[in-house]
């Protein structure tokens, strides 16, 4: 398949939107096709992941303008590396890590040539032995986000956060990958994942709180009129 004949269209990402459940063997089906340079099966790649790939490069980007150059590429490295895709992990992890490379590289491009950061909520060390081992079982951020608004200053606040952790969060409480699926994605170890999903979590929860603060009501107390005798 050439590479001028790759066409995808995208929305911009909503909160939960996630691959879905595949089965291992419609998997090997799309993949012989791939092999075989089948259009029919390019065709099916990229409408069973682009929408899903978008929404994860999206969220990963700090100048989400190059979102849509960033999937073309992720797309262009799929096909060109499908011949060498060995089964090792399931075709989900493996288009997932090749989205967050092409998002990373772009990321440290953007870091490097425009001289932006973004702010950062603590630090990226994994100096954190004793989180490695516990979980989060509170609600995320996004089980709570029940309206648009608030859906909004997720978004926005997820892209205060560490891009290490930021990663971490969206893989698992927005694509609702598990533990060892992030892992094989990050090329980390399985206690590290938990820990960037706790530290990102709880960093995610505190910017929320600061701006979900109610506003102040003001109570106003009439005064009594004042009669003025002459």
């Amino acid at each position: 398949m050439a590479d001028a004949a790759i066409s995808v269209s995208f929305e911009t990402p909503g909160i939960g939107e996630s691959l879905g459940v595949f089965d291992h063997s419609g998997d090997m089906l799309l993949l012989e096709g791939l092999r075989r340079g089948d259009d029919a099966a390019y065709e099916a790649l990229i409408a069973r992941f682009q929408q899903p790939v978008y929404n994860l490069v999206y969220r990963l980007l700090d100048n989400p303008a190059d979102c849509s150059d960033v999937v073309q590429e992720v797309f262009l490295k799929i096909f060109r590396n499908i011949g060498s895709f060995r089964g090792q992990s399931s075709l989900k992890t493996w288009v997932y890590r090749i989205s967050f490379n092409e998002a990373s590289n772009q990321r440290r491009w953007f870091t490097r040539h425009r001289r932006c950061e973004t702010g950062l909520e603590g630090d990226g060390g994994e100096a954190r032995a004793p989180l490695e081992f516990v979980s989060d079982s509170g609600p995320s951020a996004f089980d709570l986000a029940s309206n648009r608004e608030v859906r909004g200053l997720v978004d926005a606040a997820l892209e205060t956060l560490n891009p290490d952790f930021r990663a971490a969060v969206v893989l698992r409480d927005i694509d609702e990958l598990s533990y060892d699926e992030i892992a094989d994605v990050l090329h980390l170890s399985l206690g590290t994942v938990k820990s960037r999903i706790l530290r990102g979590r709880a960093a995610l929860r505190k910017v929320l709180s600061e701006r979900l603060k109610p506003e102040p009501v003001l109570h106003l107390v009439s005064e009594p009129a004042v009669v003025t005798r002459v």
